[in-house]
């Protein structure tokens, strides 16, 4: 995947220029949202979810309270919000590098990942009119590894 920019002027064009990413998805990628509160992230993934054959967008919803929604598309959707976690550690602790492969991992907030995954990178940034940059990469593809628990001594 190459790097592309795309910017938007309304949750419409968001929600297109995120099906369109969604189209060509395999059913076991990881995309990782960044942004701001306010920047998009939800209705980006409300995007990914139609692109991916979701018949009822509307819900999808941020999982800041529950952590984590599940939604069943084409192939299943793991929709994190890592938004009240304080760093990798409640990360690890929540499970989430069991739903790598198994679907689609949606995780917003993912700055707070401090550990190397393969993942599809969105940065999502407010710009002025409404309009937002929407800035796709690719990370450098890495294996993870669950950190080894130290032994007590």
């Amino acid at each position: 995947m190459h790097p592309r920019l795309a910017f938007s002027r309304s949750p419409e064009e968001t929600v297109a220029i995120a099906r369109e990413l969604a189209g060509g998805f395999k059913g076991d990628e990881t995309v990782f949202l960044i942004g701001d509160l306010g920047a998009g992230k939800t209705v980006f993934t409300k995007g990914l979810a139609a692109g991916l054959g979701l018949k009822d967008i509307h819900q999808v919803c941020s999982p800041t309270f529950t952590l984590m929604n599940v939604y069943q598309a084409r192939v299943p959707i793991y929709h994190f919000d890592l938004y009240r976690l304080a760093g990798s550690d409640d990360v690890l602790n929540l499970g989430f590098e069991d739903y790598l492969g198994e679907g689609v991992v949606v995780v917003e907030w993912a700055e707070k990942i401090e550990f190397p995954i393969e993942a599809i990178r969105v940065v999502l940034t407010a710009e002025a009119d409404e309009r937002r940059r929407i800035e796709i990469t690719r990370t450098h593809p890495r294996n993870f590894r669950r950190p080894k628990e130290k032994k007590p001594e």
